[in-house]
């Protein structure tokens, strides 16, 4: 239900499975027969926002009457009703596009996944400014960054909570099995399950703040020495397999390092080893790096598979997981690692992992690459080339 009372923006801040989608689409719907003609719509990517958004189970398509249902035009990014209202489509990956233009309502989806989502929310926040009553609804599983903490704490922000326990009945077996199982009696399930704004894990070794304090828009990036993509891949395949961490990091002449691109990705050998020779062009990258200790061998043979020519270079582990991660969590201390934009999966679980634990691999391949440009830098011997 549409909160009553005057405010700007509603926060529906929920988690996995509460049924997000569902309410921003219908409440767009609603917007639109109550006689508002021009929304934006904005989700992380141009496939989401058409995948859930639009023509999702739960998208705009779906929740709309036969009688009235909207013309969706995916060259022109919009839908368009009889009565001619109309929504404009935009990503958090291209929020720019959205400049200059105007609209009366608006919705965002999952803005805390975005890599920008100041700059997201800012562009669409601008053109808030048609009508006499211009509102805003962002629909999202927490995660605490500061654009989330500040729309909390703005007095013109209505927030709603729910958690994925709101809407058990309602899911599929699948999907308990898959997400709920993997979250829940864990510090993270608290957010992905119930919605909570996490302190940071006090046995962690990495902090907020240190990857906060050197964040850097993509517009300041210096020129590169060298860039590398760590590679960690999942050694199992099916529903429960784990992710195939895929990070691609670089270093400057002034010795600090960069997070350039988290590409991590749950599929099988052939789509993650493309997705991994494709970054290595993408970025003309210098080297692919993969643990021996966890399918180096594998990684090799997929990835030369698809492109014989990569540069790649297997290494083996000397250290338990604890001792190579400290020094790049070191290194973020002394703010010489800055994360271009927001990677909310892996700093969740650099903010999340304490030693003991099983370590996920969006971190295990960021650590990876980062341990090959610092090689020199006196870590330790970390790793082995072979």
């Amino acid at each position: 239900m549409t909160p009553k009372g005057a405010w700007i923006t509603w926060l529906l801040s929920a988690g996995r499975g509460y049924g997000k989608t569902r309410v921003g689409a219908q409440q767009i719907i609603k917007w639109k027969n109550d006689g508002y003609k021009r929304f934006t719509l904005m989700a992380k990517t141009p496939a989401e926002a058409r995948d859930i958004m639009i023509q999702g189970e739960s998208g705009i398509l779906a929740c709309s009457p036969p009688w009235d249902m909207p013309n969706y035009e995916p060259s022109k990014r919009s839908l368009t009703w009889d009565n001619g209202a109309m929504a404009l489509i935009y990503s958090g990956e291209n929020y720019d596009q959205s400049r200059g233009s105007q609209c009366e309502k608006a919705w965002i989806d999952e803005l805390a996944k975005y890599r920008y989502p100041q700059e997201a929310l800012d562009n669409v926040m601008f053109g808030l400014r048609l009508g006499d009553n211009p509102q805003i609804v962002i629909t999202t599983t927490p995660r605490p960054i500061k654009t989330i903490k500040d729309l909390i704490k703005n007095e013109s922000t209505v927030v709603t909570r729910g958690s994925t326990y709101d809407n058990i009945g309602n899911l599929a077996s699948a999907f308990i099995n898959t997400i709920v199982k993997k979250y829940e009696n864990t510090r993270l399930g608290r957010q992905e399950l119930y919605a909570e704004i996490l302190d940071d894990n006090p046995n962690a070794l990495w902090r907020r703040a240190d990857i906060d304090k050197s964040r850097i828009e993509r517009k300041d990036c210096p020129r590169f020495e060298r860039i590398v993509i760590g590679v960690d891949p999942a050694v199992t395949s099916g529903e429960e397999a784990d992710d195939t961490g895929i990070i691609v990091a670089a270093k400057d002449s002034n010795n600090h390092g960069y997070i350039l691109e988290d590409d991590t990705i749950n599929a099988s050998p052939d789509a993650w080893g493309r997705k991994v020779v494709n970054a290595y062009h993408k970025w003309q990258a210098d080297r692919i790096i993969g643990e021996a200790n966890n399918g180096g061998d594998m990684i090799e043979y997929v990835i030369r598979t698809i492109d014989r020519n990569v540069a790649y270079r297997k290494v083996t582990a000397t250290r338990g997981k604890l001792l190579r991660a400290e020094p790049i969590a070191a290194l973020y201390e002394q703010g010489r690692i800055h994360h271009v934009g927001y990677f909310g999966d892996l700093e969740d679980q650099y903010c999340e992992w304490q030693p003991g634990d099983k370590s996920p691999n969006n971190m295990d391949a960021a650590v990876w690459a980062l341990t090959e440009l610092f090689a020199k830098d006196n870590l330790g011997p970390v790793i082995v080339n072979v």
